[in-house]
């Protein structure tokens, strides 16, 4: 008989298995509703890809989305992990020249200058390194976690925070100077702006829209221009968030803003100069004639800088994950989720090449200097790379045929694990089941 008592055991066992994810896991869809990322096909190299050399550097970012960048400065290139790994290396050779254990949770830089190798934490410490050796020249607190690069410019050290501020600091003392403050909307993209320092202003981006100018040393607000308007009923739809790092080419600054549009605006006063419907969060690139960006979905867009009109459109990346655009000689270079860097012909979009870094995803844009590119993977590999255009011998290229190698050990132990896990559940719960069952009941009775 099933008395009330063994009715609530059997209600508390079943609440139980729900709370820890294995009843969940049974009665979950296997549906996913996402949308897949474009198949990759087969190209037509014109390019010959050198890989110059690759290094693995600590544990990259972890999985945890988090934008670690690599600069270069001079004959170095400084790279950081989310574990506070920060290592100098020959950015022509890749050999190492120091590396700092700091032991703090990276999240934001590098940035360096001649003298300083700058990041910032989790929590909120902003750390200075002699940029020769690598030993901590200073280190300070701001008030919440770091997500861009610190940057340098004449004596003072700008740092975004996720709380809507601006720290100015003595890049020699590590003493503030001065604090820009800016309310923060309810819902934001996960990411900050990273200010730009130019003609003696601190360019910046805010959730909300908002593109600011402030004086560098002083920290007082120049102009103000609200690039993008909120628009839908709820939070999410009004979601219009600066996250990418502000472009200044000669006197004018382009932006990006998420669910808005790519703006053109006056370095002098922040006027609106063209506008175009297209929405993004990552780091432009431009030439003398063109300005190059991803959108949302993964299509890659060069635009006239001066009017905005569109040049071409690259759409066979759609839903990779593809990073912002990088320009090294007449090629335009992005990575992707799978750990690909794909090369475009700057003139047309065509594909050009393509190499792959490794498995874990590119989320950075790679980087451009002396003629060489860096990519760094979430995973922590930076690697190297330079190209040649292939010589015209009266014949069509060879084609690339890209193939993904199969992974059956890895998929027959998720088949295992599985069953095995399948198995486990059918044990548990037939057990439970069996002890309640007016048998067994009658047996303890």
């Amino acid at each position: 008989m099933f008395t009330p008592l063994r009715g609530l055991v059997l209600l508390i066992i079943f609440s139980t298995c729900f709370g820890c994810g294995v009843m969940k896991e049974m009665f979950a869809s296997d549906d996913d509703n996402s949308i897949p990322p474009s198949p990759l096909t087969d190209i037509v190299s014109t390019a010959d890809l050198n890989q110059a050399w690759t290094e693995n550097i600590g544990k990259g970012t972890d999985e945890l989305f988090i934008k670690l960048t690599p600069v270069v400065m001079g004959e170095h290139v400084f790279i950081a992990d989310t574990r506070g790994e920060i290592v100098a290396l020959f950015a022509e050779t890749g050999k190492k020249v120091w590396e700092n254990d700091s032991d703090l949770p990276i999240t934001g830089g590098p940035g360096a200058d001649e003298n300083l190798v700058l990041v910032g934490t989790s929590e909120g410490d902003v750390l200075g390194l002699i940029s020769e050796s690598g030993e901590e020249a200073w280190r300070t607190k701001v008030s919440s976690e770091i997500l861009s690069p610190p940057r340098e410019s004449d004596g003072v050290v700008v740092v975004r925070t996720i709380d809507g501020k601006i720290f100015a600091i003595d890049a020699t003392t590590g003493d503030r100077l001065w604090v820009y403050d800016r309310t923060v909307p309810n819902l934001t993209l996960r990411g900050t702006s990273t200010p730009v320092i130019a003609n003696g202003l601190v360019i910046a981006g805010f959730d909300g829209g908002r593109l600011t100018a402030l004086e560098l040393k002083t920290g007082k607000l120049i102009w103000e221009a609200k690039v993008a308007i909120p628009r839908g009923r709820s939070q999410l739809e009004r979601m219009v968030d600066i996250d990418s790092q502000p472009l200044i080419l000669d006197d004018t600054i382009y932006v990006t803003t998420f669910q808005a549009n790519v703006s053109a605006l006056s370095l002098e006063n922040g006027q609106v100069l063209w506008q175009r419907d297209i929405s993004s969060h990552s780091e432009l690139s431009a030439d003398v004639e063109h300005l190059y960006v991803t959108d949302y979905v993964g299509n890659i867009w060069a635009l006239d800088r001066f009017s905005g009109g569109s040049v071409w459109k690259q759409e066979k990346l759609a839903h990779r994950n593809v990073t912002g655009p990088a320009i090294l000689g007449d090629k335009i270079i992005v990575g992707d989720l799978e750990g690909y860097l794909h090369w475009l012909d700057k003139s047309t979009g065509d594909f050009a090449g393509r190499i792959k870094v490794e498995k874990s995803p590119i989320l950075t844009k790679p980087i451009v200097s002396n003629g060489m590119l860096f990519a760094y993977s979430s995973g922590g590999r930076l690697a190297a790379y330079t190209y040649k255009n292939n010589e015209v011998t009266g014949r069509p290229n060879k084609p690339v045929v890209i193939k993904e190698e199969p992974e059956i050990k890895e998929t027959s132990i998720s088949v295992e694990k599985s069953e095995e896990s399948a198995e486990e559940e059918s044990s548990f719960f037939g057990g439970f089941l069996d002890i309640f069952s007016s048998g067994a009941y009658e047996e303890e009775e």
